[in-house]
């Protein structure tokens, strides 16, 4: 039996590749040790046109893989006769909101793995150290309702509505849905968007409908608009999506728009905000195969917290502003909570962002002069970042006492409590010091210097130190957290005067990284506290910026939380906070408001809902660059930490999705709730992978190194 000039019997079949490019199905004759490329060589050939098809690839959606190793034959991938497989570009339109809330149409490859793609998608943006960023699913509000497990459970018995069931289906990285009745091709998508159009649903007209990442609307009488903005792009258009050269992003506009400012969610609880972690895609895995399809939207963000030299350079301007942007977002959605001194530092700061990106101060640097290029301010980052290393080496300084040989301590009456259930204490006062990492209080003075025993003796070494300062009303407060073997024990430190703070805040800080007074950081740590307490006091009765540009809106500049609170009196208040920072450039601004951001309690945890082996209750994991964290679900307060630095492995039964821990004090094994398990082992990984870049101008991004810390055994 001849077939297309072929024998068919002798173990060769018809096999089906669809076309996307063509819309339309091409049946060829192909043999179990046909190679991937031979198959695509042999498709291409049969056209009756001519064309560059080096962009495609093929994808086969039943499994939900694609084909990209040319030399692998179809049996080595296990393709036999009934596989449809798609004939279809690696490169395709993605609409990707930015951490300033910003929408940008591009051409990112859908055939490698999301870590490549994000690698390659800053380069073309500018921003530097990709390996901080990644991207994620944007999420509904009633995301932060149930768990992710409890979302799959509810798949599973088949009551779950389709959007839900979609985001269910991306997240786990769910194939494409196909068309029975068009031979296996893919069911007809929404008209995509306007390149310059802001997604848009409404059910004023209609119902809401799903498409991979899409809100559609279907109107009254069953025709479909699209469910965003203008028209569907030209061909030209999308060529052009291959360029973000004329993308600046060190600016970003004062107001995204309400639309955009409706894609980002106010979480309620700890819990809510544990479950906004289950959108970001496995780094390991290729977008195509996590489900997203073309003009699908994605959001960029910034996901692990630990970033490498923040400058106020304009080498560094993009990856700078995005960060400030992101943070900004976070604290006005009140991801992350702040005090109300603090809040009035941020919304100070931001007016003079505003101000100063008003005036073009992005333009330039510091002192006026015309920028640098990026590669030689990126050169003179790095010098000017050994040489500051060095210059507080040799500044530290001899001790207080002036004896280099002596051990250094800090002495002096403070009020201290120790919290304890069911009993109200009062502060007591007594003389605190600290040496060597070790606080002890005495009575008196007098005590300590008789050699009496103390009272009270405290080992700092991965104490939790919560600084907990209100300027205004002239409140100074150090809350300690305590490691024990079976939880943290609690203890507060109320100090007289900043100074004091300063000092004390520093001293708890070191002696929690097993640091003593001797370190050279010391003064530079206790002068940062210092200045973030001078920038929250604020100028009361000082003149006020002449000739704003805008009124102030309190929902651009305070978490709803502070808004009512103030009612009346915001403006005036920002105002008094903007004198302590109204000769800051612009750069400068950017980078103080993202150093104040990091020293707020909260900052840099990611959070999951876990279930501990052998506990019937739900409990928080805090996740930060250098620590686990198990937290109280409805307060907060720390159980339980563990140190990385005390890690030995960490790795995941995929089979019953637990996770274990292992550290040198014992293992803890848990199952997470709130999303996938990989997501926990992958922050992890991240974690440890950023810990391990070094201080090297010239040094190169290790993706393997990356993809063995994160991927896990799958």
């Amino acid at each position: 039996m001849l077939a297309d000039g072929e024998l068919v019997g002798d173990g060769s079949w018809n096999l089906t590749i669809y076309v996307s490019d063509m819309n339309m199905s091409r049946t060829m004759v192909a043999k179990g040790d046909m190679h991937i490329g031979g198959v695509m060589l042999k498709l291409t050939e049969s056209f009756e046109f001519k064309k560059d098809w080096s962009d495609h690839a093929l994808w086969w959606p039943q499994r939900n893989k694609w084909l990209s190793r040319p030399k692998h034959t179809l049996d080595q991938y296990g393709v036999h006769a009934d596989a449809v497989l798609h004939f279809t570009p690696m490169h395709k339109p993605l609409r990707v909101q930015l951490p300033d809330l910003r929408y940008v149409d591009c051409r990112i490859d859908f055939s490698i793995n999301t870590f490549s793609a994000v690698v390659q998608l800053c380069k073309s943006l500018g921003i530097r150290h990709p390996e901080e960023l990644s991207l994620c699913i944007p999420l509904e509000p009633s995301h932060l309702k149930q768990n992710y497990q409890s979302l799959k459970e509810v798949k599973r018995r088949g009551n779950m509505s389709p959007a839900t069931n979609n985001f269910i289906g991306m997240t786990r990285g769910s194939s494409n849905s196909l068309d029975k009745s068009n031979g296996g091709c893919p069911a007809t998508p929404p008209p995509p968007r306007s390149l310059s159009a802001t997604p848009v649903a409404s059910q004023q007209n209609g119902t809401l409908r799903r498409y991979g990442g899409h809100i559609y609307s279907t109107q009254s009488d069953g025709s479909s608009d699209g469910g965003y903005c203008g028209t569907p792009p030209r061909a030209a258009s999308l060529d052009a999506l291959d360029s973000l050269a004329d993308l600046s992003l060190a600016d970003s506009p004062i107001d995204p728009g309400p639309q955009s400012r409706e894609s980002l969610l106010t979480p309620k609880s700890l819990m809510e905000r544990a479950r906004m972690n289950v959108g970001w895609l496995d780094s390991s895995l290729s977008i195509m195969e996590q489900g997203i399809r073309e003009w699908d939207t994605l959001q960029l963000r910034f996901k692990l917290y630990s970033f490498y030299e923040l400058s106020a350079r304009p080498a560094d301007a993009a990856r700078l502003n995005q960060l400030y942007q992101q943070a900004r977002w976070q604290l006005l959605h009140q991801e992350l909570m702040c005090t109300e001194e603090e809040m009035m530092l941020f919304a100070a700061l931001q007016l003079q962002i505003e101000l100063q990106t008003l005036a073009g101060g992005s333009t330039e640097s510091v002192d006026g002069a015309r920028a640098p290029s990026p590669t030689a301010a990126a050169a003179e980052d790095e010098i000017d970042a050994a040489l500051s290393e060095l210059q507080a080496q040799l500044e530290g300084g001899p001790p207080p006492s002036g004896d280099i040989t002596s051990v250094p301590e800090l002495a002096g009456y403070l009020k201290y409590l120790r919290p304890k259930r069911f009993t109200l204490k009062a502060y007591k006062r007594g003389w605190v010091s600290c040496r060597d990492g070790v606080l002890r209080i005495h009575s008196s003075r007098e005590a300590a210097a008789a050699g009496d025993a103390p009272s009270v003796v405290v080992e700092l070494r991965w104490a939790e130190v919560t600084p907990d300062a209100h300027p205004a009303q002239r409140k100074y407060a150090i809350k300690l957290e305590v490691p024990s073997e079976d939880a943290m024990h609690e203890m507060w430190l109320r100090c007289e005067n900043e100074d004091q703070f300063a000092d004390w805040v520093a001293a708890c800080r070191l002696g929690s990284r097993g640091r003593s007074l001797a370190d050279s950081s010391f003064t530079t740590e206790a002068a940062s506290v210092k200045a973030l307490l001078a920038l929250q006091k604020p100028q009361v009765g000082v003149a006020t910026v002449q000739n704003l540009p805008h009124h102030i809106q309190p929902e651009n500049y305070v978490a709803p939380r502070f808004i009512k609170k103030l009612k009346g009196k915001l403006t005036q208040r920002v105002l008094e906070s903007h004198a302590n920072v109204k000769d800051l450039p612009l750069l400068e601004a950017k980078l103080q408001y993202i150093r104040a951001w990091q020293a707020l309690p909260d900052y840099g945890q990611s959070l999951f809902v876990v279930r501990f082996m052998g506990h019937k209750k739900d409990s928080l994991i805090s996740v930060t660059n250098n620590r686990l964290m198990r937290l109280d679900p409805n307060t907060g307060d720390h159980i339980k930490t563990w140190r990385y630095s005390t890690m030995k492995a960490w790795n995941v039964n995929w089979e019953i999705k637990h996770m274990m821990v292992q550290f040198e004090e014992g293992n803890i094994i848990f199952s997470v709730q709130s999303a996938d398990c990989k997501v926990v082992h992958e922050f992890i990984g991240g974690y440890i992978f950023l810990s391990m870049r070094s201080k090297d101008a010239n040094q190169t991004l290790d993706e393997e190194l990356f993809h063995k810390l994160t991927g896990g055994w799958t």
